[in-house]
């Protein structure tokens, strides 16, 4: 019984020790505290990135990354922002299409 137990621990252990930890990008909670409605002009823009809806938060998040070097979250549900994500998702439906075509 106590070697049953033992072995049990170990492979336990050896399992748990093999798995590869949460990465950075792991949240389980929303990202954006506050949200920013005025309007970004677009050279100060460098990146955009989307954060969907899910178990970790009830809102898509909106995440810019700024000339400056500076992350700013910006509000889904301002109307600027709308029509943002609208160009960015269009974007990467080309490109993904743009791909297909390719191979």
């Amino acid at each position: 019984m106590k070697l049953c137990i033992v072995f049990t621990a170990l492979t336990l252990f050896a399992l748990s020790d093999g798995m590869p930890p949460l990465s950075r990008d792991y949240n389980s909670h929303c990202r954006c505290v506050e949200v920013e409605s005025r309007i970004i002009p677009p050279d100060s823009l460098r990146s955009i990135k989307l954060v969907p809806e899910g178990p970790h938060c009830p809102d898509t998040e909106v995440i810019a990354g700024l000339a400056s070097g500076e992350k700013v979250c910006l509000n889904p549900r301002s109307a600027w922002v709308k029509k943002l994500i609208k160009y960015v998702l269009e974007k990467q439906l080309h490109q993904q299409a743009g791909a297909k075509n390719r191979v």
